[in-house]
């Protein structure tokens, strides 16, 4: 049986809402960062404040003209559990921004939400730990999206005692339940009961929980219930289990029983009571009992694959057709399992505010190395960026060879250095110092802090589209220390999306401004070249959906180490995630990581984890090593779910994280109340 973990009891992030008055009653709120419209009658609500629910919860019906949640009131941002409830149990509609990991306090609490309101994730990194979402009778027009709730989870696998569900409704209406990652909760993940009616369920993960999904348990024949595109995996019972409903269409679902795991499914969807069941162009993989009915119940099945399927696959009686209740448009069942594997659960363009007159607002310096910009230097434009400045600077360089030292000092928030190319490659920053290369001054050496082609000391910074280089020639001067840094963060929220940061020692120094200050990077769709120690330094750092690439030493051999944390024993240190590992080197020659210790300081605690990431052969069975005395068993290194020749099952040199161990290592852990957006 999979272990869980106790959640924790104390929120993550502290904030206010940010609530901003527009024209016609309609409010828009800005996530961190960002800067309000001048006039609010000049901005128009996203889209996702605005969008309505389809299938049954679309259906006008008990005084209720579909769900749309709480688009006509006000959009506010929450980052505690002390907000998140008081505009959730408000009695006037808001538009809810989860902007945060909130823990739930006490464990197992479940916020009584009232009508018309919208609870959205801000991105993918909304979530609720350790409790849900009650909706009470009466309860209607409510809209649950975009957020990952889990780890109510007691220790009791089939568990009678703790009724902590992620969202349960108790004789509410017209509610749409969307693009949510439901898992490891005390009792069911979701509960529609006593005549709940009018709900959607539309592009979930429901996954890592004995039981899913259950409906009904009344003895009236009431609820009507759409359930589609949802990705159910890794549960035991309740697939759903459907009990009493006048109508339930279920399509275009994927329910999947992976084998060799700790958790197995009893059923799939089950049809009980008088309920009856139209289901459609549904995947089911490795269920046993994939569709069952009781003898009183009705399932017509229509287009749905079953593979590696046991036990009982039953349909009869009659049904009903939902087209006569609203339109809908079925999905090939032999595309399901892909479509619903890159589309259900949260999305990253769900729940974030960057309006026209937010980026209008923004100034821009433009870098050409031909002179037709504003600037011939990247240099230049910082330089020119006042100091203290409150908003977004934006430096767009064209595509060329910049041949410079660039910093950014901390005097200088909010700059994002962007090239104009067409791609990363387009755009070039580049430098030659190494640790031990003369300063001009005769001041000594520049050490390796100082050897930064770019240097980031201010936060709030942004990188897009562009390569960060470091060449110094290794091979030519082997009389001189060789680290050579390409790129180094010593600030807080630095955004790097779509770059190269290339070397060979050292490459990415991701530092914070002091030992006891919080510094966190978060780079995605990039690539890290390098081969000694070149993922390295003390902040909290997330590499997401990049490309590490492994490079030979100068001299032609392959070894090499991925990383090299110093990490505080309070916080957060490097987190792989979603990522790829290769490189034209040789097998079993690199290592993902070993502890640095920066200046023998034993009361760091370094941290590395690489999770959900294709290994090449290059990586050791072993892939963890000892550095400078300290040994890596007594600080915190280790993997969860690699994939590719270079993975390798759970040792005593090869640490797995469990799943309830990795439910609390996700990147929304790593970022805390910061949730990275374009800007």
């Amino acid at each position: 049986m999979a272990q869980h973990r106790r959640p924790r009891t104390t929120a993550l992030a502290l904030g206010v809402p940010l609530v901003l008055a527009a024209a016609g009653g309609l409010a828009h709120g800005f996530l961190p960062g960002s800067q309000p419209a001048a006039s609010a009658a000049t901005t128009a609500a996203p889209s996702w404040a605005t969008a309505t629910a389809d299938g049954f919860a679309s259906v006008n019906a008990l005084g209720q003209n579909g769900t749309y949640g709480g688009r006509d009131g006000r959009l506010v941002t929450v980052k505690t559990l002390a907000d998140l409830e008081k505009y959730a149990t408000a009695s006037e509609p808001y538009v809810i921004v989860v902007a945060a990991t909130i823990t739930m306090d006490p464990v197992g609490k479940e916020i009584k939400v009232q009508s018309d309101k919208t609870i959205i994730g801000s991105g993918t990194f909304g979530q609720i730990v350790g409790g849900g979402f009650f909706l009470g009778a009466g309860v209607h027009n409510v809209i649950i999206r975009n957020l990952t709730i889990r780890d109510a989870y007691q220790g009791v696998w089939n568990d009678k005692e703790h009724d902590f569900d992620a969202i349960q409704m108790d004789g509410a209406h017209h509610v749409w339940i969307d693009h949510n990652d439901l898992r490891h909760m005390a009792d069911g993940l979701i509960d529609v009961r006593k005549d709940s009616t009018y709900v959607t369920v539309s592009w979930n993960k429901l996954s890592q929980d004995n039981k899913a999904f259950g409906i009904g348990w009344t003895d009236n024949v009431v609820t009507d219930i759409t359930i589609h595109h949802n990705w159910v995996r890794e549960t035991e019972q309740r697939n759903p289990s459907t009990d009493n409903a006048a109508h339930a269409h279920l399509y275009n679902n994927f329910l999947e029983d992976v084998a060799g795991t700790d958790i197995n499914s009893s059923y799939g969807n089950y049809s009980r009571g008088a309920t009856r069941m139209v289901l459609e162009n549904s995947w089911f993989q490795g269920f046993k009992n994939p569709v069952i009915k009781d003898s009183t119940a009705s399932i017509v099945q229509k287009g749905n694959t079953f593979v590696a399927t046991s036990g009982r696959n039953e349909s009869g009686g009659t049904a009903f057709d939902p087209k006569t209740y609203y339109a809908y448009t079925l999905d090939r069942t032999a595309d399901v399992p892909a479509l619903l594997k890159s589309g259900a659960g949260p999305r990253g363009s769900l729940g974030t505010t960057t309006t026209a007159t937010t980026k209008a607002a923004a100034t821009t310096l433009t870098v050409a190395k031909d002179g037709s910009g504003q600037y011939s230097t990247v240099q230049a434009a910082v330089n020119a960026v006042p100091a203290g400045n409150s908003s977004r600077v934006v430096i767009s360089v064209k595509p060329g060879t910049y041949r410079e030292l660039v910093k950014v000092p901390s005097n200088k928030p909010h700059v994002t250095i962007q090239g104009t190319g067409s791609s990363r490659g387009d755009t070039v920053i580049v430098y030659n110092n190494a640790s031990g290369t003369p300063k001009p001054d005769g001041s000594g050496t520049y050490g390796t802090g100082g050897s930064a082609t770019v240097a980031v000391e201010a936060d709030d910074f942004q990188a897009r589209n562009l390569t960060v280089s470091n060449d110094f020639d290794e091979a030519a001067h082997q009389d001189i220390a060789g680290q050579a840094v390409a790129l180094r963060t010593a600030a807080d929220k630095v955004f790097l999306d779509g770059v190269i940061v290339s070397g060979d020692q050292d490459t990415l120094l991701v530092d914070t401004a002091a030992k006891e200050k919080l510094g966190r990077v978060y780079m995605k769709n990039s690539y890290v070249v390098g081969n000694v120690d070149f993922i390295f330094g003390r902040a909290t750092a997330v590499i997401d959906k990049s490309v590490i690439t492994l490079k030979k030493r100068w001299n032609g051999t392959s070894a090499g180490y991925v990383t090299a944390p110093s990490t505080a024993a309070n916080r957060k240190g490097i987190l792989i995630a979603n990522s790829t590992v290769n490189g034209d080197v040789s097998s079993a020659s690199f290592y993902l990581g070993r502890p640095w210790h920066a200046g023998g300081d034993a009361t760091l605690d370094p941290q590395t984890t690489v999770r959900n990431t294709s290994l090449s052969a290059a990586i050791k069975s072993a892939p963890w090593t000892d550095m400078s005395g300290f040994s890596w068993k007594d600080d915190r290194f280790a993997e969860y779910k690699n994939t590719g020749a270079g993975s390798g099952a759970a040792s005593s040199e090869r640490p797995q994280l469990t799943d309830a161990q990795a439910a609390g290592q996700e990147i929304a852990d790593w970022l805390g109340d910061w949730t990275p957006s374009a800007a």
